[in-house]
């Protein structure tokens, strides 16, 4: 599969997953394609915590009532960011566009391996979702879960949902003009 490939078939899935393992390998791959991703000044401050042992894979599964996908992942990814970033440019820190730009990478590697995954994050900012989890992986107290992506294998073909054409979000020059 090439990468205009990858971009076009990679989608959100939130279904059941098959009961089989997750490479290893594969999840090195993946990890690998998140750290290489872009960082604002080359900060790199994404970390990565695999969590592949079953009982934990169950335990932060079963926090989930409705995703599948949540429930029933062979292997988690959890993106670390500081709590409090430090500026690293202008008083600015991108360590969220850092987070984004890794776990887009990772996305795109998890669809070119046959594997599925969905974008946790908003999930994890209420009930104190994050911070149970960052206890069950002993994440330093500075630190929090800002993005989960459980992985599997898809046991439903899903295609990508729809996008918006390009005339309706692109333009050359000036904004809304053909």
């Amino acid at each position: 599969m090439d990468f205009f490939e990858a971009v076009e078939k990679r989608h959100s899935y939130r279904g059941p997953f098959k009961n089989v393992t997750v490479s290893g390998k594969d999840i090195v791959r993946i990890v690998e394609s998140g750290l290489k991703a872009p960082s604002g000044k080359n900060g790199q401050t994404t970390t990565f915590v695999i969590v592949d042992e079953p009982g934990l894979v169950k335990k932060i599964g079963q926090m989930h009532p409705v995703n599948k996908a949540m429930q029933q992942a062979k292997v988690f990814i959890a993106c670390v960011v500081d709590k409090n970033p430090e500026s690293v440019y202008e008083g600015c820190s991108f360590q969220i566009e850092d987070c984004s730009a890794a776990v887009q990478n990772m996305l795109l590697s998890i669809t070119v391996l046959g594997y599925a995954s969905v974008w946790i994050d908003g999930w994890l900012r209420v009930e104190g979702r994050a911070q149970v989890i960052d206890k069950l992986l002993g994440i330093p107290e500075e630190k929090t879960i800002r993005v989960l992506l459980p992985i599997g294998v898809p046991a439903e073909d899903v295609c990508p949902k729809e996008k918006k054409p390009f005339e309706q979000r692109a333009w050359f020059n000036k904004f809304g003009v053909l």
